[in-house]
């Protein structure tokens, strides 16, 4: 080693530390703690609710008040705790900076705090550190550093002190290394030239502060309907209100029918439902192994048009695998590349410590009989001579005299006296295919000379198997997938067509981004949300984490990623696998197809009830359900049934419809046709019956019906709504037992609830003979078997 400089005198230390601050990521102004609260009860949807509450307990119904109430308070207490998440994102940055920094001060070697690093200082650096800042390095000694966190690359990054271009990509500046990332190999002394905010993670840090959440596709569907639902609600409740002083009905009636029908037409059970179908799906993706740390990403993701995803770990296996053997004899090949190694292989033979590449070659060693226990007994070695980058090889004297050598093939060449017939061609070859490329020789003296070079070993990370069948699902899906990764162009090309990512002759701009930096990856994930795509984002680094708070759905690595980037995530993957996303992605789109179903058939019901009201009123009649009778029946129908609703199984034809347009409203032409038709199908059955009752028998007796009709109208009709498109007997009557059990049981408590005394007083009704129980149980068949007879045709007019 050259002699030690001098580095900085303490007392210019000091100035500098004053100038530059400490070395460490700068804190956030945390948000107030009553704006945070204020900012979970701003929706439309919140505001009903709590009018709905409110209501409720005007009413005396404490427990729906209650409900309503806890369902308001949740929502808002989830929503004030995942505000959290971008803060204790930059709480994870600070933890990877080193707390210790080994420097050079007034000539003495001493170690300090690593806030106290500052530019200028002389930095010590050895196998198993942490960097404790960016620096230029002056001597460099058989070193390397681990900066897959920043760069992306998978292994890693070999150091010299041979300058770099200034503008030269991260992964490429082999002079300099950086804050939070690990010393692998070797030492080294470095001239800092960055602390703090100032160093590559320090950029990333305020990167990731500065990215702002935005509100989810759900979130944004789900406020538009509950305006509208507000909308209709006003407008409802006056024309009500205007008929009913019209025809001089008392004050207090008019405002008693009016509360009714706000209550009536504010579907309580949606937030809840929303949780469950949510929840649902976080347990649903957990047994596919991704877990989730924010509710509405489970529907997030379902909704995703483009998944940008990282390359090493994801759609590859994360391990260094020899592919490729080229040579006259590839077991002498292996063996001497075995020989001249000084990793050690595991005991499963899949593992090991040390240099990647070497594990590789012990492992392809391995396969082929040749054991490192048994070279080093059988030959034992006289001299090493390591790698380094100036040499680019490294080769091991063994006692048998050979000198087992291994390294860059240009570097072999330049000391080698024979060469296999078209290596040239054969390296090129595998270089253009994406291999990184080892060239192994033999030597008869300890001098690296006159070698004979006995081929060439290609290596890769391998592609997983099942992500191949994944990306060709997630494209018949019409998902694009796109890869961001630090490696070479030419390995990210290659491995992207093994994938069938792109097909030979495609293009593969736009599908794959290699040398990726944290601000490309920003561009790029901004660039597809700016087409107006849902952009769902994986990565592992520290250099990852800002596009993952940028995409629409942040997904981290669980094995291999950082916990900056698992704080900054919506979702982690526990076995770090591209198909576990495309899986999960078919989750969310059930999901949301549950949260939709159950949100068409909420608002049926409450389209029915409110314009069975309104057509009463219109009429002249007396009102045919009494303010009880609406919130029981809220209670009943919005309740139990939409939960198990909610909790259905994904359809078989989930992942073969193109995604949702992330324009289109939750609820479409098509479903708000059905809302009306039903309604109105469902209002011509209740208004039909309590008409012919008044006329038959009397007010009670029509009201005992009417309300009968319209529970068992709404509760069978949730049969139906399983499936837009195929009949409940073909979507399978037992594959959702709990709405089974459900619509069975509240059917009995209704028919109960005429016949127990206290009931009969309290909501003003009397028993129901067994002609009426049949009657009204075949009035509430109607909605169902019309629903589904409309499928059967359409479906047969469909296939014609």
């Amino acid at each position: 080693m050259n002699a030690q400089p001098l580095g900085l005198s303490a007392i210019e230390a000091a100035t500098r530390l004053a100038q530059s601050g400490p070395n460490e990521l700068a804190r956030q102004q945390p948000t107030s703690v009553w704006k945070l609260l204020r900012s979970q009860f701003a929706s439309p949807l919140i505001a009903l609710l709590v009018v709905a509450c409110v209501v409720s307990a005007w009413l005396g119904e404490v427990a729906d008040a209650v409900a309503i109430g806890a369902i308001v308070l949740i929502n808002g207490v989830v929503g004030f705790f995942q505000e959290h998440r971008a803060e204790r994102a930059i709480h994870a940055l600070r933890a990877m900076t080193a707390p210790r920094a080994r420097v050079v001060r007034g000539g003495k070697a001493e170690v300090i705090p690593a806030a106290g690093v500052v530019p200028g200082d002389i930095l010590l650096i050895e196998a198993g550190d942490i960097v404790a800042a960016d620096g230029v390095l002056r001597e460099a000694h058989a070193l390397s550093t681990s900066e897959a966190a920043l760069t992306g690359e998978s292994l890693p990054a070999q150091k010299s002190t041979e300058p770099t271009r200034e503008d030269a990509p991260l992964a490429e500046r082999h002079n300099r290394v950086f804050s939070g990332t690990a010393v692998s190999t070797g030492s080294g002394v470095a001239e800092v030239t960055a602390t703090g905010m100032r160093t590559e993670l320090g950029r990333i840090a305020h990167l990731l502060a500065t990215v702002e959440d935005e509100a989810t596709p759900l979130q944004v569907r789900l406020t538009t309907v509950s305006r509208t639902l507000l909308l209709a609600c006003v407008g409802i409740v006056a024309i009500v209100a205007g008929l009913g002083m019209a025809r001089e009905i008392p004050a207090v009636e008019i405002f008693m029918s009016a509360v009714s029908l706000a209550v009536a037409a504010v579907p309580e059970g949606l937030p809840a439902v929303v949780t469950i179908a949510l929840a649902v799906g976080v347990q649903r993706m957990a047994a596919r192994h991704a877990l989730v740390r924010r509710l509405l990403a489970v529907e997030t993701l379902g909704s995703a048009t483009v998944i940008c995803t990282d390359k090493t770990g994801t759609l590859t296996t994360g391990v260094m695998t020899v592919r490729e053997v080229w040579g006259t004899d590839h077991h002498k090949l292996i063996d001497a590349a075995a020989a001249c190694s000084d990793a050690e292989l595991g005991a499963d033979a899949r593992s090991g410590i040390g240099d990647p590449t070497e594990i590789a070659i012990l492992m392809a060693a391995a396969e082929r009989g040749i054991h490192r226990r048994n070279i080093e007994s059988a030959r034992q070695r006289i001299d090493l001579n390591p790698f380094d980058s100036d040499r680019k090889r490294m080769s091991i004297l063994r006692a048998d005299g050979v000198l087992y050598v291994k390294g860059a093939a240009e570097s072999l060449l330049s000391v080698a006296r024979a060469v296999p017939e078209n290596f040239t061609a054969a390296l090129d070859d595998m270089a253009k295919r994406g291999l990184r490329v080892l060239a192994v020789a033999l030597g008869s003296e300890k001098a690296e000379k006159d070698l004979e070079v006995l081929g060439l070993i290609g290596f890769a990370d391998p592609p997983r198997v099942e992500v191949i069948e994944a990306i060709a699902l997630a494209r018949t899906a019409g998902i694009q997938t796109v890869m961001i990764t630090g490696d070479h162009p030419v390995t990210a090309t290659a491995i992207a067509r093994e994938l069938g990512l792109i097909s030979d002759g495609e293009s593969s701009d736009n599908r794959v981004h290699a040398r990726a930096t944290p601000e490309d990856k920003l561009r790029i994930v901004r660039h597809w949300k700016s087409q107006g795509h849902v952009v769902a984002m994986t990565g592992d680094g520290v250099n990852d984490a800002p596009a993952l708070r940028e995409a629409h759905i942040g997904i981290a690595m669980g094995r291999t990623g950082t916990e900056v980037t698992r704080e900054a995530a919506d979702i982690v993957l526990t076995d770090d696998n591209f198909a576990s996303i495309v899986a999960a992605v078919e989750t969310g789109r059930g999901i949301f197809d549950n949260i939709r179903k159950t949100l068409v058939y909420l608002l049926s019901g409450n389209a029915a009830e409110l314009t069975i009201m309104l057509v009463a009123a219109a009429a002249g009649l007396p009102l045919p359900l009494l303010p009880l009778h609406l919130l029981w029946i809220n209670l009943v129908t919005d309740g139990a049934p939409a939960l198990a609703l909610v909790t259905d199984p994904p359809g078989p034809d989930v992942m073969r419809d193109p995604p949702r347009d992330p324009a289109e409203p939750i609820l479409g032409r098509p479903e708000w046709r059905a809302i009306a038709l039903t309604a109105l199908l469902q209002t011509a059955i209740v208004v039909g019956v309590y008409v012919w009752a008044l006329e038959a028998r009397d007010l009670d007796a029509a009201r005992n019906l009417a309300f009968s009709a319209l529970v068992f109208g709404e509760l069978l009709r949730a049969l139906a709504a399983r499936d837009a498109r195929r009949p409940f007997w073909e979507v399978g009557i037992f594959t959702n037992l709990k709405l089974l059990a459900v619509v069975v049981a509240s059917v009995v408590v209704q028919l109960g609830l005429h016949h127990i005394p206290a009931m009969q007083k309290l909501f003003q009704i009397s028993p129901l003979s067994l002609a009426d129980c049949a009657l009204t149980l075949a009035l509430g068949c109607v909605p169902l078997v019309a629903l589904e007879t409309v499928k059967v045709i359409t479906n047969r007019v469909s296939m014609r």
